[in-house]
């Protein structure tokens, strides 16, 4: 991880060691608290939305046979695949 990025994660990554090492990389953290936590952090809920669409792109080209199971062990070949279903999701939106 580069430094000065942010981790993106959902509630499930709350933890100190995970905050303690994205610090540790000069990283930003945005992971929002889970219910039980006493401390408060900085979290920005527009970016957490923009993970959740990124995720949501990931679970429908995902539905795609040739791409979950990643038949092309090319890697030339899988990418390629990519774009042709990234491509055939945006003409139907």
């Amino acid at each position: 991880m580069p430094e000065g990025a942010t981790l993106l994660g959902d509630k499930g990554y709350d933890s100190n060691a995970i905050r303690e090492a994205a610090a540790a990389k000069k990283a930003w953290a945005n992971i929002p608290s889970r219910s039980n936590r006493k401390q408060a952090f900085a979290f920005s809920g527009w970016l957490y939305r923009q993970r959740n669409l990124v995720e949501r792109f990931f679970n429908r080209i995902k539905h795609f046979r040739g791409i979950a199971t990643r038949y092309d062990k090319c890697p030339g070949n899988y990418l390629a695949a990519v774009k042709l279903i990234c491509a055939r999701i945006w003409c139907a939106a």
